[in-house]
């Protein structure tokens, strides 16, 4: 049987070029190359400075720390997210503060956050689910309310507008990831975002080991860490993001084709895209089963017929050590613990073809039937 996969990176000559020019240069780490994928990626979202890292997740640590978040300040943020944007607040001894998420759109209900702001609260942070911008416009009337930060997790969302905005340019600090089935990968790494000078500077000294800025050699002024982004990373995200408004129009097709294939599926709700959302750029392609469907058995049956398929995302109040932590009960959230269980994400790449999506769709609909 042939598996269509969940996902795929693309790759082209170009950037094995690239990979294997940084190779037989010698020059393996802190070399051109971060500074080049950093301008790329500044200049494209249209924010001051991009500071490259080894991963999402460290980006999300060192944004949260250069944001002077710390022990005992609590965070609002939702449990409707990859792990990262938990365990970031967690590693500063902070306390993160889940709000609720609105089923249609996925995102925290700003009502939702509003409720759960005490004195303690010091930030918010939001996540682009999908690669769906959060409603930016709202999240920031409310952070001037309270006099709080913004932290926008746009990990999944590069490419993604908000009103005419790129994701990541109207949070304090963004971070994008580049694992292999994003938009765009460097195979692991990430970038922070941000229009703050000095949070820009801390993270850079941070990502080095605390390194001091003046960048004399082993002086560290900060307890730091060892989250530098390679060459090797830096050039291939160089060369992908060279095509990424290619990567993102074919993206767009795919998920044309699969909003055209099951519009009207008994029992799917297909992925929201908001009025405000200027342009979507793909992340994955996610339905939502309608209640009395299990989830389940619709993914054992698909990928019994060589369709991958995962349930995205397990809500982070149920994972264990979290359970462990605060005492958290499912129904706790319960549009998130519907979402959870109900979203399933089905094969999504660039190169997924007409043919693949026809066959998965038709499955799904036999399935549904």
């Amino acid at each position: 049987m042939n598996i269509i996969p969940l996902s795929r990176p693309d790759i082209t000559e170009r950037e094995i070029k690239a990979v294997t020019g940084v190779l037989n240069s010698g020059i393996l780490s802190i070399g051109p190359y971060v500074e080049e994928f950093e301008k790329k990626v500044a200049s494209f979202v249209g924010i001051k400075h991009a500071v490259a890292v080894n991963s999402g997740t460290g980006g999300l640590h060192l944004i949260v720390r250069a944001l002077g978040i710390g022990e005992g300040d609590e965070v609002i943020t939702t449990p409707f997210s990859f792990i990262a944007s938990t365990n970031c607040i967690l590693y500063e001894r902070a306390v993160p503060v889940f709000a609720d998420i609105d089923y249609e759109t996925l995102e925290m209900d700003i009502s939702s956050i509003e409720a759960k702001i005490t004195k303690r609260t010091k930030a918010i942070l939001a996540v682009d689910v999908f690669g769906h911008p959060c409603d930016m416009g709202g999240l920031k009337a409310l952070a001037e309310k309270y006099n709080l930060k913004i932290i926008e997790d746009s990990c999944e969302s590069l490419g993604s507008e908000y009103m005419g905005r790129k994701t990541g340019a109207l949070a304090d600090g963004a971070v994008f990831a580049f694992y292999p089935n994003k938009q765009i990968t460097t195979s692991e790494g990430g970038i922070i975002a941000t229009n703050d000078d000095a949070a820009a500077d801390m993270c850079r000294s941070l990502r080095n080991q605390g390194r001091a800025p003046t960048g004399l050699w082993l002086r560290h002024d900060y307890l730091g860490y060892s989250y530098r982004m390679n060459e090797l990373n830096a050039a291939l995200g160089s060369v992908q993001m060279d095509r990424i408004n290619d990567i993102i129009r074919r993206r767009a097709k795919v998920a044309k084709m699969y909003n055209e294939r099951l519009k009207g599926v008994e029992g799917i709700i297909l992925p929201y895209v908001s009025k405000n959302t200027s342009l979507m750029s793909w992340f994955v392609y996610v339905i939502r089963l309608e209640e009395h469907i299990c989830r389940d058995e619709v993914m054992e049956y698909l990928i019994g017929r060589g369709i991958s398929c995962k349930p995205y995302f397990t809500p982070i109040h149920t994972q264990p050590y979290m359970v462990k932590m605060f005492g958290y009960e499912e129904e706790d959230f319960p549009n998130t613990a519907k979402a959870g269980r109900s979203c399933l994400a089905l094969p999504f790449y660039n190169s997924l073809g007409e043919d693949e999506i026809d066959y998965i769709a038709k499955t799904l609909k036999e399935k549904m039937g």
